[in-house]
């Protein structure tokens, strides 16, 4: 596991955007449609992913987003995971989300898909 992204949900995008770049300084990396984007955290390989969730589910509380190369081994190998909504396909891979013992999210992402294309 590697630590990639934190999370950060956020309900308007552009004023989130506007705030982490105008005010933080932060440069914007990445966008995927009109619903998240992402910033380089200067100094590390990780970046900040805003992102305005679907529904307030569990799985789209903040927390980090570890890359693992297999979502579906990964949650194979750990049968005791309770996951905190599906499964799903994500641009390049999958996607899943579960919670530590304190009820902390913990997300998962592989680039499965990016390695078939």
């Amino acid at each position: 596991m590697k630590l990639a992204f934190l999370y950060q949900p956020v309900n308007d995008l552009p004023a989130a955007v506007a705030f982490y770049r105008d005010v933080l300084g932060l440069d914007e990396s990445w966008r995927e449609g009109e619903t998240t984007a992402a910033f380089r955290l200067p100094g590390t390989e990780v970046e900040l992913m805003l992102d305005i969730p679907p529904d307030d589910g569990p799985q789209w509380r903040p927390g980090g987003f570890y890359q693992v190369d297999s979502v579906d081994r990964f949650l194979a190998e750990h049968p005791q995971i309770t996951l905190a909504g599906e499964v799903i396909d994500i641009p390049g891979g999958r996607s899943a989300s579960f919670l530590d013992p304190s009820g902390n999210v913990i997300h998962l992402l592989d680039e499965t898909g990016a390695q078939e294309s």
